[in-house]
């Protein structure tokens, strides 16, 4: 029995090996990215089953991500490896505050392969949760058949539905966002967005006014991420403004959205109240801001239990 399932485009993330601007920096470390899969290997660090459905390149770069991905405990029993297209990539540019920009070469993704009616039924019949977030549709609009019968399924089979919008500009217009995601969120279950996300898909920016808006489509619980100024939920009838929890030091933002929904989706699966849920995730986005790379930062759950002064580790 799967915890959370998620299906998306992996890829090879090149990370610098310097800060500032990429035009003057002469050598990247190849690194594992992508979204869902960050998602997947959170919640895994965390003591969570999670499976992976997607293509890979059948290529070394394809391999090196299946190989990783496996020995980070997910199931990847629905990724398939395919000759047609390559491993799809991209490259950070890391500032000196951390900010990131990121340049995509995932035009001929080997997601273009997939089908709607390939997705294993069985699969989901075994799940908890299923993880979508807006960069799959985002690829190619041949996507968005695939998200809507992965949401068939999802509710045939009683499983709830997880939702970050994760707008990416590159890849689509905010109009072209906005049309697709928001046929999305009545299906939705669990909605975790940022605000400024929000405010592309239905025109508002305040976190209680997205949670009034949502809640009406029937989404049950709400997280609005506003990075380091904390989240604020709803769930069961209570709104919570959740803290930050302050990073020892920002140097690369990249995952940590992702490293929030998987604490998320781990307190929502443990039953914890809304306060318990949001500084959890909140203190979990905290740490894999410390931490170059899309999900080396991403902390295992003694990690964050010793963050929240829960338990003491002996180092020496």
């Amino acid at each position: 029995m799967m915890d959370v399932i998620t299906i998306g485009e992996a890829m090879i993330a090149f990370s610098p090996s310097s800060t500032g601007p990429m035009k003057f920096v002469n050598s990247f470390e190849k690194k594992v990215g992508g979204a869902e899969l960050n998602l997947a290997i959170g919640c895994a660090r965390l003591g969570l089953k999670a499976g992976y459905i997607s293509n890979l390149g059948n290529d070394e770069f394809g391999k090196f991500i299946l190989t990783f991905a496996r020995g980070e405990g997910i199931d990847v029993s629905q990724v398939g490896l395919v000759k047609e297209y390559p491993t799809s990539l991209n490259f950070k540019e890391i500032m000196e505050d951390g900010n990131v920009r990121t340049f995509y070469y995932r035009d001929k993704s080997p997601t273009l392969l997939m089908e709607p009616d390939g997705l294993d039924e069985t699969y989901f019949s075994q799940a908890k949760i299923l993880h979508l977030t807006g960069i799959f549709p985002a690829i190619h609009e041949k996507n968005i058949a695939i998200i809507e019968r992965s949401i068939e399924l999802a509710k045939k089979h009683g499983l709830k539905i997880s939702f970050d919008p994760n707008i990416r500009l590159r890849m689509w217009s905010k109009e072209e966002a906005r049309s697709v995601l928001s046929k999305i969120l009545p299906h939705v279950d669990i909605l975790l967005a940022g605000d400024e996300e929000m405010e592309i898909i239905i025109g508002e920016k305040d976190p209680k006014t997205i949670i009034e808006k949502t809640k009406d489509l029937g989404i049950s619980f709400i997280a609005v991420k506003q990075g380091d100024k904390g989240s604020v939920g709803y769930y069961n009838g209570e709104v919570f403004e959740a803290p930050p929890v302050k990073a020892a030091k920002v140097v690369d933002t990249v995952g940590a959205g992702d490293g929030f929904n998987a604490g998320v989706l781990y307190g929502v699966l443990q039953s914890w109240p809304l306060d318990k849920t949001l500084n959890f995730a909140n203190t979990i986005g905290s740490m894999v801001v410390g931490i170059v790379g899309d999900n080396e930062g991403l902390p295992y759950y003694e990690d964050v239990q010793e963050k929240l002064g829960e338990i003491e580790r002996i180092e020496r």
